[in-house]
């Protein structure tokens, strides 16, 4: 079975257990994918987020996905870019790692990531994608309860950039690795 899958989609319309919200701070919604989500979802999330207390910057925090197809979102704060030498790369791997942690944690075994931090925050697509695809992986070598992983990205230069750095990460390894 193929665990790891890189499309081009609507992460509000996933029928994963649980789709990635790159959220801000507050978890009260923003722009983005977030605020997607945040619509998607309804007034329910919102009410739910307030009760959160926000979230710091690569941590993960669940709610559920109320209107959403998905049961649950999980809801993570990325790193604003700041030209790469204040630990971006460490807070955005942090990222996915603590959301793969939290769906672990509530027996969740398919989820759907956006590309974390790539939109409004600035971090540039070709250096967040070996990051985002090293904590996944990584991940997922050690979770088998972790059935199926999608990158979710909204645009195909976006996905196409994901395949690329992908193809060029795992060459040779990927088939007996997952």
């Amino acid at each position: 079975m193929n665990r790891f899958a890189i499309i081009t989609g609507d992460l509000t319309q996933s029928d994963a257990e649980a789709i990635v919200n790159a959220a801000n701070r507050t978890l009260l919604g923003g722009g983005g994918v977030d605020g997607a989500i945040h619509r998607a979802a309804g007034p329910e999330l919102l009410a739910e987020c307030r009760t959160l207390h926000g979230c710091a910057t690569g941590e993960a925090k669940v709610t559920r996905g109320y209107r959403l197809k998905a049961r649950y979102v999980i809801h993570t704060v990325g790193p604003v870019w700041q030209g790469g030498n204040a630990g971006e790369a460490a807070l955005l791997a942090a990222c996915y790692r603590s959301s793969l942690e939290a769906a672990s944690a509530r027996g969740i075994a398919t989820v759907d990531f956006p590309s974390i931090s790539t939109g409004i925050f600035g971090y540039p697509v070709p250096l967040a994608a070996p990051v985002a695809l090293r904590a996944i992986w990584s991940y997922l070598e050690d979770h088998p309860e972790i059935q199926r992983v999608r990158m979710v990205c909204h645009t195909e230069d976006a996905a196409r950039i994901y395949r690329q750095t992908y193809n060029a990460l795992f060459a040779g390894t990927k088939d007996e690795r997952l």
